[in-house]
């Protein structure tokens, strides 16, 4: 089984490296080696965050997602039964030449009331682009971090609610068009490679992002695998990151011609981190304090805390 675990919708794109003394060049690669392994984390997934929706706007809508008695959960952590970690970002940060860049700018989308992907990479100087499809607003701030500087705003943009979509209709499913897109580019101050975006309305939405400075990278999947190829012969750092994991994890690798490499990671667990942010029985708020019923129906997702 999966546990997942992730005020004011909560986008958040963070990337926390140095910045690079070189700049990447496009070159062909001969004999390239690969790098494959698998992430696990040591310990136990911590809890999720719980938030109780009567304290955000659109608490029906957004309840399409909840615990069935009022809670959004933000789950951070996507661990299977093997504790096994999905969409851990994992790169080899000191490559100066070699493939491609295959990517674009990455695409963000709000889905009720969640950001997807929850982790991505991003690259300084480029940008992001991100699409609504609710039929509710939201409020899209962006930040930049680091543990040792701190944070600082990008931008502060409101994503305009999709009107493609059945307003009004809780069982409506999203089979529409998305809305148009919002595309902000941004340069990433040396010393912060964490991106950070983050909704003003609901704070259950968070999307975090790492900064990459080459094509050397990958994201490990639902059984915490992960394979890197084309990578030139020679020595680097290669690491795994995962926004909730403060500690720098990386290893030191050499590559043979046409060699492959097994690297596995394992993250320490965060364990139960402490959070004001849990179910409370009763909650402190109730739907007196909106002066109205609430009907909230996870008719999307059941969350299981």
């Amino acid at each position: 089984m999966w546990r997942f675990l992730v005020s004011t919708c909560f986008f958040v794109l963070f990337t926390g490296l140095g910045t690079s003394a070189f700049a990447y060049e496009i070159n062909e690669v001969k004999d390239g080696g690969t790098i494959s392994g698998v992430v696990t984390l040591l310990g136990p997934a911590p809890e999720p965050k719980a938030y109780n929706l009567i304290t955000f706007p659109d608490p029906e809508y957004c309840g399409r997602i909840s615990t069935g008695n009022g809670w959004r959960l933000l789950r951070d952590f996507l661990v299977n039964d093997q504790r096994q970690v999905k969409d851990v970002v994992v790169f080899i940060e000191d490559i100066e030449e070699g493939k491609p860049f295959a990517m674009s700018i990455p695409r963000v989308e709000a889905r009720d009331c969640q950001f997807l992907p929850f982790t991505t990479i991003v690259r300084s100087g480029h940008g992001v682009e991100v699409i609504n499809m609710d039929p509710v607003m939201h409020d899209i701030q962006a930040y930049e971090t680091s543990l040792q500087q701190g944070s600082r705003v990008l931008f502060n943009s409101p994503l305009p609610f999709n009107h493609r979509h059945k307003r009004g209709d809780m069982h409506a499913t999203h089979d529409h068009h998305p809305s148009e897109s919002m595309v902000r580019q941004f340069h990433l101050s040396k010393g912060r490679k964490t991106f950070v975006m983050q909704c003003g309305f609901h704070a259950y939405m968070e999307s975090w992002a790492i900064a990459v400075e080459n094509p050397y990278y990958a994201f490990s999947d639902a059984q915490g695998q992960f394979s890197i190829d084309e990578i030139p012969p020679g020595t680097y750092r290669i690491r795994a990151w995962h926004p909730s994991i403060k500690k720098q994890i990386s290893k030191t690798v050499t590559i043979e011609p046409q060699g492959h490499v097994i690297v596995n990671f394992q993250l320490p667990s965060p364990g139960e981190r402490q959070t004001a942010h849990k179910i409370r029985t009763p909650p402190r708020f109730t739907q007196a304090a909106l002066g109205r019923p609430v009907d909230i129906q996870p008719l999307v997702e059941q969350q299981l805390p």
